[in-house]
């Protein structure tokens, strides 16, 4: 016969810990297998390689100083060197880079798109540089390839490419410091050149021969209050749009059926 099992049963003493408690010393890819994602970084590879050869045919083609002062030309830039470690970090199975790197050069060169064909390259509004003789040949080809193919391509990568929710609306002030630095480089770099010279400015609606330091300045804060308003833009839309990489993590733990 057994013992009849007791109605009370005393407290057990509480344990004192001995030693406190370690932090795990596993790292994160013993637990979460990395993802390398390769055909990412072929197509962004391509990118750069495409912004970087629209680069240099402009610079082949033009005065190198000239060319490279040229906000186009430096988002182009920007955005060749970005893409070129987001394809590395695709192509290693390492984490993307931060969302606060690769937002301002997507704002960048979308601004250079945008601005192109709104204002620069439309021939009813007053900043039009389109005159009578039309860039033909490779001078066709390198604005097409700054102004329209890159800036497309770039918005095509970070929508189809790109997981969402990633930036953060606290970013788009910091993203404007250099659209600010670039006016005062542009203002102070016309001081440099002789008055009366050709393209001594190198966009219109900076140029303040023709309309004045004030109306030169209105341009340049209507123009900065609409990039930051694209820069919010694309914060809102990049918290609203479909993730493209649907895939599930692939873990290093496997539950197995139930036994019994």
């Amino acid at each position: 016969m057994t013992a009849p099992i007791p109605r009370d049963i005393p407290d057990l003493p509480a344990i004192p810990r001995t030693h406190a408690l370690l932090m795990s010393s596993v790292p994160a890819s013993a637990v979460v297998a990395p993802v390398r994602r390769p055909l990412a970084a072929v197509l962004r590879l391509l990118l750069a390689g495409a912004a970087a050869g629209g680069v240099t045919l402009a610079l082949l083609l033009g005065s190198p100083p000239r060319v490279l002062s040229h906000f186009a030309i430096q988002s182009n830039i920007v955005l060749a060197l970005v893409t070129l470690l987001s394809a590395r970090r695709a192509w290693t199975a390492r984490r993307p880079l931060p969302a606060a790197l690769t937002g301002a050069a997507l704002l960048y060169v979308t601004t250079t798109g945008l601005v192109y064909h709104l204002l620069l390259a439309d021939a009813a509004t007053p900043f039009s540089v389109t005159g009578a003789t039309a860039p033909t040949g490779w001078h066709l080809v390198a604005g097409h390839l700054v102004h329209t193919v890159i800036p497309t391509a770039a918005v095509l990568d970070w929508l189809l490419l790109t997981p969402p929710c990633r930036m953060r609306l606290r970013r788009a002030a910091t993203w404007m410091i250099y659209p600010v630095v670039y006016l005062a480089f542009s203002l102070a770099r016309a001081q440099l050149v002789a008055p009366g010279t050709q393209g001594r400015y190198l966009y219109p609606f900076f140029d303040v021969e023709a309309a004045g330091y004030k109306h030169a300045l209105a341009n340049a804060l209507l123009l900065g209050l609409a990039i930051y308003a694209l820069a919010v833009l694309l914060v809102a839309l990049d918290h609203v749009r479909p993730n493209p990489i649907s895939h599930r993590a692939k873990t290093g733990f496997r539950l197995g059926p139930p036994v019994g």
